[in-house]
């Protein structure tokens, strides 16, 4: 697979609906009512319970191995939030390659809530960055144990 800087990052899109929220909620033992109590939420006003923000995490990492498949290892994630994401809405994952060569690459990403029709609503997260490793996690491109 040839991968050179500015090449997209094929998108991801995901509905993140309840019954996920409450599935990753089991997962991590992240039990906020936040996050699967759309009777608490309303009381606080909000339009239904919140996506945990670690979920976006796990999609940017899924965005990035689906792409470049089995062999490639995210060594480096980092990601900033700035909106609410609520159950029942889509979000999509976008990329641009920044930096590549034959052992990593980096890419620049973020993630966005759609609206009407496929049109960005607002962003979920961005800035987000993350450094990939082509190959085995501690060979070629891995960065020596500090």
């Amino acid at each position: 697979m040839s991968i050179t800087v500015g090449q997209a990052v094929p998108p991801l899109e995901r509905t993140i609906r309840l019954t996920d929220m409450v599935a990753y909620a089991g997962a991590t033992w992240d039990w906020h009512r936040l996050h699967y109590d759309p009777e608490y939420v309303a009381e606080k006003k909000l339009p239904g319970p919140i996506v945990d923000g670690q979920v976006f995490g796990a999609l940017l990492v899924e965005q990035l191995q689906d792409w470049l498949g089995p062999k490639s290892f995210v060594h480096r994630l980092d990601f900033t939030f700035r909106n609410l994401v609520f159950a029942g809405e889509t979000v999509r994952c976008e990329g641009t390659v920044t930096e590549a060569d034959d052992e990593r690459i980096v890419c620049d990403l973020r993630v966005v809530v759609v609206g009407e029709g496929t049109c960005a609503a607002r962003t979920a997260v961005a800035p987000a960055s993350a450094t990939v490793l082509l190959g085995q996690a501690d060979g070629p491109g891995a960065e020596p144990a500090r």
